[in-house]
């Protein structure tokens, strides 16, 4: 940090270290014909489980009207393809396709190759990842963060 450069608190930091770990991550899947959207939306689809809009909304950090253009898209790619649920014919759960499949693995291939390199160079994420998960935690409880009441 130079003199006239100013301090940065947490916040600033984690947003910076969020962009540049974005812009990353996009570069490691634009090689793969996927954005860092569809590759989360192909993440939570991969245990084959099959998913509602909102879960994967939630997942992707999308809000709902952006992952449903996402999720047409996804579709007429033939990546993504929705069905009824057989337990409740009202909610339609969607599921990858042969060929998201395989975009999945290669792209997470890419990515576990990349993220065990930089680990590398971190000297492991461990730490890290557990002190994130329990700031998200802390945060997702608003009485538990400190918030006002109103908030």
């Amino acid at each position: 940090m130079t003199p006239t450069e100013p301090a940065r608190d947490l916040a600033h930091q984690l947003s910076r270290a969020e962009r540049l770990l974005s812009g990353w991550m996009s570069a490691l899947l634009h090689e793969e014909q996927c954005t860092l959207e569809e590759w989360r939306v192909l993440k939570i689809l991969s245990d084959g489980q099959g998913h509602i809009m909102t879960e994967i909304a939630e997942f992707a950090l999308l809000p709902a009207p952006t992952l449903s253009k996402l999720m047409d898209r996804m579709v007429s790619a033939a990546l993504v393809y929705r069905r009824a649920d057989d337990q409740d014919r009202r909610r339609v759960l969607a599921y990858l396709a042969e060929d998201g499949r395989a975009r999945y693995e290669r792209a997470a291939a890419r990515l576990a190759a990349a993220e065990a390199e930089l680990a590398g160079r971190l000297g492991g994420t461990g730490e890290l990842t557990s002190w994130l998960i329990r700031l998200a935690g802390v945060l997702g409880t608003p009485r538990a963060a400190g918030y006002p009441a109103t908030v």
